[in-house]
């Protein structure tokens, strides 16, 4: 069981996924004080409140702290559009991707570039 064990751990892929976490969390911490040290005093000059937290709603007894409701929503949206931006620029580095697949003339289906027959249609075709 500890060699089963050993083997799952050493695997490509939980490596990959862990260093992944790793660098979630320190991208985190780097939003948050995105959102703590800049966002927030530049909304607080707008709306004249420095932070939402304390908004709140008396009932009874209790409270309706939507305050801070406010200062997760606009730190989700923040790395939303951080998330957003870096795919983006991923996506334009990376360039367009080569095609790996070609549409078949008589019937339409995708079928491999080198493909010599279709598998839908069995015609024959001209691999590329």
């Amino acid at each position: 069981m500890l060699k089963e064990f050993r083997a799952f751990i050493l695997k490509g892929n939980l490596v990959e996924i862990a260093v992944a976490f790793i660098i979630a969390l320190a991208f985190a911490a780097v939003v948050a004080s995105f959102v703590a040290d800049i966002v927030t005093p530049i909304i607080a000059a707008i709306f004249r409140q420095p932070d939402f937290s304390s908004l709140k709603i008396d009932i009874g007894e209790s409270a309706i702290s939507y305050g801070k409701f406010l200062n997760a929503v606009i730190s989700f949206l923040i790395v939303a559009f951080v998330m957003f931006l870096i795919v983006k620029a991923y996506n334009r580095m990376s360039g367009p991707k080569a095609a790996t697949t070609k549409s078949c003339p008589f019937c339409k289906t995708d079928i491999a570039l080198d493909a010599t027959r279709c598998p839908s249609c069995t015609s024959e075709v001209q691999p590329a």
